[in-house]
């Protein structure tokens, strides 16, 4: 049988948690696929215990941090699967979840990519997000975040998937291109997802494939580099894919958000964080306004489309559930 998924995992000096990883992989009920761990310059030891520990596992040791956009584009540009199942090094996958994806992909031809249901690794009763959303204020949304394990329990179209476990169509991929590299790392799937539903690609969220995820194990929440990269990359994608017309329906609630963000970030010791990835954005202005004429010159949806896809902004609610979590 010819193989259908290479699953990629991308690593920066995550051996504590990498092994439980791709022991997960190893316990996949489906069995077509192979495995590629792209590093990205580890010093911790992890392509040394991969490959030990997992001789199967394909190995890409990058000198460099190239990001979680960059590190996954190395071994997503001579795909010759049909599919491709992405995995953050910090999330284990249930026995079934490629299963599940693979079988909804199979069953829905309209969906161009799957987003998984991702729990809390230490709290498995709470979601982490079930695929992500978009809001009309041009800002990306977790869905489901902080709501019961069995909340999202039915197959739906949503707006994208969190690349940190989903299911991609080859195709697809070489039709609107990978990963945006300028974002490094957050938001990129947000990007690629915007740029799949520009070009009539939809997005299935099938609650059967789980995972469980160390939540900000890589990645530490709301420090001064997640701050920075989703508050710059939050603009770019904004400007490169929100269609013309939606621009003059989202500006003001995109702008209302931006000054609510920037006073709780001031308040909790980030506001110059937020501020120099503004001031970074409106850097990349042009050379974001270039890519926004090829993802709009692209389009097979129409505005109305789009717009049913965004989910309401609900400003002060998000800031409150941002404190309860802190």
């Amino acid at each position: 049988m010819t193989e259908q998924v290479r699953i990629i995992v991308v690593n920066w000096n995550g051996r504590s948690f990498l092994e439980e990883c791709l022991q997960g992989l190893r316990r996949q009920t489906y069995r077509s696929f192979s495995v590629v761990l792209v590093d990205n310059g580890s010093t911790d030891g992890s392509p040394a215990m991969v490959r030990e520990r997992f001789p199967e596992v394909q190995l890409i040791a990058l000198p460099v941090n190239r990001g979680f956009a960059g590190g996954n584009n190395c071994a997503l540009r001579d795909l010759s699967t049909p599919y491709v199942a992405l995995l953050n090094n910090d999330a284990v996958a249930a026995p079934d979840w490629l299963g599940y994806l693979v079988e909804a992909l199979e069953q829905t031809k309209e969906a161009g990519f799957a987003a998984s249901k991702m729990l809390y690794y230490d709290r498995s009763e709470v979601i982490d997000r079930c695929g992500d959303g978009y809001t009309r204020a041009g800002v990306g949304l977790l869905r489901g975040r902080g709501e019961p394990a069995g909340h999202y329990s039915r197959r739906e179209w949503i707006f994208g998937a969190c690349a940190g476990a989903a299911l991609y169509r080859t195709d697809m991929l070489k039709d609107i291109g990978l990963f945006d590299e300028d974002f490094f790392l957050i938001y990129e799937d947000m990007d690629l997802s915007f740029r799949a539903q520009l070009r009539g690609y939809r997005c299935l969220y099938v609650p059967e494939a789980k995972v469980l995820h160390r939540t900000s194990s890589s990645l530490v929440y709301d420090s001064p580099v997640s701050v920075y990269y989703g508050h710059r990359n939050l603009e770019w994608n904004y400007l490169q894919n929100m269609p013309g017309r939606l621009i003059l329906r989202t500006i003001l609630p995109h702008l209302f958000y931006d000054l609510a963000a920037f006073c709780y970030f001031t308040v909790h010791g980030r506001g110059w964080d937020y501020l120099r990835a503004k001031g970074d954005a409106l850097k990349g202005f042009r050379r974001a306004w270039g890519k926004r004429k090829h993802a709009q010159e692209g389009r097979r949806v129409s505005n109305e489309y789009i717009w049913s896809l965004f989910a309401r902004e609900r400003v002060f609610p998000r800031l409150m559930k941002r404190l309860r979590e802190k």
